[in-house]
């Protein structure tokens, strides 16, 4: 019996894999010769657009996420969602549940978190993106967020990354800190192979012998992805480099290398911040950032011509 091809693998050889894709992105599937043949794009030639409510990813226009890495309070988060909307950020972010290496470290305050988050983005008006840890967290997360994040440390779960899938909702998912640029999009082909399209990719930064900064800000990926795959990358400058003082200028060369967006972690007062202080903007900061966002570059100077650079006078070896 012919199956359908799955990054070179026939379906009757992968058996779940497989019957979850259906074969309903059959062209795309047999178009592809890389393994992660439905975000690859030879199968997909245009860019594709994730919509969070109305805010699309993946267009002309860049898009800012912006908030505290974690929620802590709420008058806090809505000053701050109020701040970064003002400011021309499009959504708002927050941590409910947070992954800390530490287990003494604050985690997140769960529910009560996302309640939190509902509630500014519904009095600003910003769609909400969140993490989810484990599977069980999708349906709950779901009821208060418009799109769901995957962590660094979760880019690996299978398990997650189908729960997910399942939703069709908008999924952010962040590169592994050990990652490949292909093990990331192997990634988010289990999110497409579930059925969900909606898929953002987000360069974080990848573990190096570098220990000057948090993590090393992998911007080749950024043109790299958008030559491989037709998914949308945003680049996340805070955990990227783990000091706020870069913050601005790794936005700036991300834009530059062809990203997307940004996501930014904005605190109204980062030295007290409770998770990731050191890397948080305050918002004066984030205003300036924005501000040089949207600045036009300035025109290049006129550079005299060199006799030598005159048309003719290039011979072989140069012309």
């Amino acid at each position: 019996m012919a199956g359908c091809r799955i990054g070179g693998v026939r379906s009757q050889d992968v058996g779940a894999s497989s019957r979850a894709a259906g074969c309903r992105q059959n062209e795309a599937v047999m178009a592809s010769t890389k393994p992660f043949s439905l975000a690859s794009r030879e199968g997909h030639p245009e860019d594709s657009t994730v919509d969070v409510r109305g805010v699309p990813i993946g267009g002309p226009s860049p898009v800012v996420i912006a908030g505290p890495c974690a929620v802590e309070d709420e008058d806090a988060l809505l000053a701050t969602g109020r701040f970064v909307r003002a400011h021309g950020a499009r959504l708002l972010r927050g941590g409910a549940f947070k992954p800390r290496t530490s287990p003494y470290s604050f985690q997140g305050l769960g529910e009560p978190g996302l309640r939190m988050l509902a509630a500014a983005g519904d009095a600003t008006g910003l769609p909400v993106v969140s993490e989810v840890l484990t599977p069980r967290d999708v349906g709950l997360a779901s009821r208060y967020v418009q799109m769901l994040q995957i962590g660094s440390r979760n880019m690996h779960n299978a398990a997650l990354l189908r729960e997910v899938g399942r939703t069709r909702m908008p999924v952010l998912l962040k590169r592994g800190m050990s990652a490949t640029v292909e093990e990331w999009l192997l990634a988010a082909e289990y999110v497409l192979s579930a059925g969900n399209p909606h898929v953002v990719l987000c360069e974080r930064g990848i573990r190096t012998f570098e220990t000057a900064t948090r993590f090393t800000l992998d911007l080749n990926a950024v043109p790299l992805v958008r030559e491989l795959s037709h998914l949308p990358i945003l680049v996340d400058p805070s955990h990227g480099t783990g000091r706020r003082s870069l913050v601005r200028p790794m936005s700036l060369a991300a834009l530059a290398a062809g990203a997307h967006g940004l996501i930014v972690e904005v605190h109204p007062r980062p030295d007290r911040a409770l998770s990731d202080g050191q890397q948080s903007i305050d918002l004066p900061t984030f205003a300036g950032l924005m501000s040089d966002l949207a600045a036009p570059p300035a025109p290049p100077e006129a550079v005299p011509q060199e006799p030598w650079l005159a048309a003719g006078a290039l011979r072989s070896g140069w012309a």
